[in-house]
């Protein structure tokens, strides 16, 4: 008995995540920084960051990263500088301006911030940074885990490739609009929550207009998911064919 209530009488160590528990998880032992507490970038370099906020053991120096449980940086969150204090809001405030990685706080920032989809398509928390960069998953991110990838401020469309806006031209060449409309659609306005094709085929171009059936009935709808779907862009996003929309979604779609 006397060892347990020893046990339980020993304070967090330095290396422990304390205080400030946001963006971590409980792995059975320990709090851990999740994927998205070092998601972002630093607004500043990663080396000015470090001095503004020296590691807790500056022999050994060690930062957050996803998976470990050593503490933040004191600047991060107190005004303490040997045993953590309790949380100073404006020192926090200032670390998620300059170096939220650094401190691990990403996930606290505006961009990575957000609600994600009620029922999305693939588990938002397992999202690596590889898909993230991905032409196969960034627009399905974008509208179902927005914060997992730092896309809440995008409105669920991003650009499929991340390189579109190196030559914006392409969003008027007419040898280009299949490609700019499934690849660039946040850089050439081609969202599809706010965009249709005027003509069909290589060449078409796109102009906004709100999508709308002209049926005046439908199949029902097979799943019961459908109204969230929509709310996330189901109806309108291209990742899915037609056939593929109308088979789950008719009725919501409105499609005939």
């Amino acid at each position: 008995m006397y060892f347990l209530i020893a046990l339980l009488a020993v304070p967090f160590g330095q290396a422990d995540v304390t205080s400030d528990l946001n963006c971590t998880s409980f792995n059975g032992s320990f709090f851990v920084y999740t994927p998205a507490a070092v998601a972002c970038s630093n607004s500043i370099s990663d080396e000015a960051c470090k001095k503004l906020y020296p590691a807790v053991d500056t022999a050994t120096p060690v930062y957050p990263a996803a998976g470990n449980n050593v503490g933040r940086p004191f600047a991060c969150y107190t005004t303490a500088t040997a045993t953590p204090d309790p949380l100073v809001q404006d020192m926090k405030t200032a670390a998620l301006q300059t170096c939220a990685k650094t401190c691990g706080l990403c996930c606290q920032t505006d961009a990575y911030n957000c609600v994600d989809a009620a029922f999305p398509r693939l588990n938002c928390k397992t999202i690596t940074t590889a898909q993230c960069s991905s032409p196969a998953w960034r627009t399905i991110i974008a509208q179902d885990c927005p914060s997992a990838c730092g896309f809440c401020n995008q409105g669920g469309c991003v650009d499929a490739v991340t390189n579109c806006g190196n030559d914006l031209s392409i969003c008027q060449n007419v040898g280009m609009q299949d490609f700019v409309n499934n690849y660039c659609q946040k850089t050439c306005g081609r969202c599809p929550s706010t965009t249709a094709a005027t003509s069909s085929g290589s060449g078409s171009v796109t102009t906004p207009r709100s999508p709308s059936g002209t049926c005046t009935s439908y199949a029902a709808d097979s799943s019961t998911a459908c109204s969230s779907w929509a709310a996330n862009g189901f109806c309108t996003n291209t990742f899915y064919t037609a056939a593929q929309r109308k088979a789950r979604c008719a009725t919501t779609c409105k499609l005939c």
